[in-house]
């Protein structure tokens, strides 16, 4: 799942995100900021005030992150008795793609449930369930968000009243869905915002009974979100204010081709549309979309996708990037406090590889910096997070689709492109900049194909784009990138 409105865009849109929230505009030092490097010392207090048995380790915030630090705490030996995670959520973590995935599939399409997706099944890993937790000595605190913290008492209080006791606390609270006023019918019956499992719950009731389904937004989930009602059969329209499909990623002739593929599934667009206002019925739900033009377009189940905003409430004090967004840490995912890290969605963090500050919505990214915080908190790991930008998506995976789609880009989508192949079924783009290849997007790739491309994203070797633009299929013109990376590799 990923963001649209307010994206931060790196030259050309990629998806690493800025939301434009009230939220995040302390202010806060620039990235020169100067990080501690010791942890604050903590004292295990006996006192019966404090609400988590689990003191030394507390991880707030209940999705993919917070599930791949648990397991990192655990192969470190250091869970057991110590590690506290408290979620405003009903459920263990889980991996959160398959909610606009496979999740919102029909009943007859053997749709994703619980406890098939908890983490870490998304990377291979042991399934994290309930009992998981309580079997490793994990203490879960659920449904319960945490809504202030004294940093130096070291305490954070939830919702419900309970004071949590922490030594080092991790901040892995990702984002919540950017939502229509109210005043312009936002919260009508019938209206959906995709985050967690009880929004995705509250969607498939309405898809039961659903005819005609808008979408408002052409990025990930717009497009996951509308693959999943064509398999119930619905009217499908997607309606977004840009000129083509997830434009923060796709050049428009890319975009093109997503989009013709998804007209012979039935599906609509109205693009460069603005929305006025969501219209109700006479039975109080939403029946209709007014444009900007005037004109409306009936409407019984509308998804809003329209980007998140971190959730830095109520970790503000940590310090913010009011650039990127998000809380800002260091290439071990300290904030400026001793002993507070944050990861995942609501991190802002230096990009090494392209030498500037990100904050990047994308489980890859959320699973990878858990894992690296913990490290780097737990052990003499002192190796700054090197990440890979890498986004992908899957659609149309049900059962009885004509056509399964399936697509990896990792890099940097910035300079010129060049796209190989008819999509049929497959396609690649290329970005080359100052003649080096900087990132690639292949539809339909096999798996030594995919393989290839994080290796020619990370080396961004010297390529030849005149001979990648006579090349007469997408095999060819990745043998044309291999050789280039050989060659730049032998250098």
């Amino acid at each position: 799942m990923a963001s649209l409105s307010n994206s931060f865009q790196l030259k050309h849109g990629l998806a690493l995100w800025c939301p434009h929230s009230s939220s995040l505009t302390r202010p806060h030092p620039s990235s020169s900021i100067r990080f501690t490097t010791f942890h604050r010392n903590f004292v295990v207090s006996a006192s019966s005030s404090f609400s988590n048995d689990n003191r030394e380790f507390v991880i707030v915030g209940g999705g993919n992150a917070a599930g791949y630090a648990a397991r990192t705490f655990v192969e470190h030996g250091m869970a057991d008795g110590r590690l506290c995670i408290v979620s405003k959520e009903a459920h263990a973590p889980y991996e959160r793609p398959a909610l606009t995935k496979g999740y919102l599939f029909p009943l007859d399409k053997k749709p994703a449930r619980l406890p098939g997706f908890h983490t870490c099944v998304g990377s291979g890993g042991e399934r994290q369930t309930p009992e998981w937790y309580k079997e490793k000595g994990i203490e879960m605190i659920y449904e319960d968000p945490v809504t202030n913290i004294d940093t130096e008492k070291q305490t954070l209080t939830t919702n419900s009243g309970k004071l949590l006791k922490y030594g080092s606390l991790i901040i892995a609270t990702g984002c919540t869905a950017s939502r229509f006023p109210e005043k312009i019918g936002g919260n009508l019956p019938g209206v959906h915002y995709i985050r967690d499992v009880a929004d995705a719950d509250s969607l498939i009731s309405s898809l039961e009974k659903a005819r005609k389904v808008v979408i408002v937004g052409g990025g990930y989930i717009g497009m996951e979100v509308a693959a999943a009602a064509v398999g119930w059969k619905l009217d499908t329209t997607i309606i977004f204010p840009e000129d083509h499909l997830l434009q923060r990623l796709f050049t428009p002739s890319l975009a093109q081709r997503y989009e013709e593929l998804y007209k012979e599934y039935g599906v609509k667009f109205l693009k460069g549309a603005s929305i006025k206002n969501l219209e109700a019925g006479s039975d109080g739900r939403v029946a209709a979309v007014k444009l900007g033009d005037g004109s409306t377009i009936e409407a019984d189940t509308i998804i809003i996708g329209i980007g998140a905003k971190p959730a830095v409430s109520p970790f503000e004090v940590a310090g913010l990037n009011t650039t990127v967004g998000g809380i800002q840490v260091d290439g071990l995912f300290r904030t400026s406090l001793p002993g507070i890290f944050a990861v995942g969605d609501v991190a802002a963090f230096p990009l090494k590889i392209y030498d500037r500050m990100a904050r990047v919505e994308h489980v890859d990214h959320a699973r990878r910096s858990a894992q690296h915080c913990v490290k780097a908190l737990l052990s003499a790991q002192t190796d700054t997070y090197d990440y890979l930008p890498y986004f992908y998506s899957r659609v149309f995976e049900y059962e009885g689709s004509p056509r399964k789609v399936w697509w990896q880009f990792f890099g940097d989508n910035v300079g010129e492109t060049v796209e190989i192949g008819n999509f049929d079924p497959k396609i690649a783009t290329f970005w080359i900049d100052s003649g080096k290849l900087k990132g690639v997007l292949l539809e339909s790739g096999s798996a030594e194909e995919f393989k290839l491309l994080p290796e020619l994203a990370r080396s961004q070797p010297s390529i030849d784009k005149a001979k990648l633009q006579k090349a007469s299929s997408v095999e060819e013109a990745l043998e044309i990138a291999r050789d280039s990376l050989l060659v730049s590799q032998k250098a």
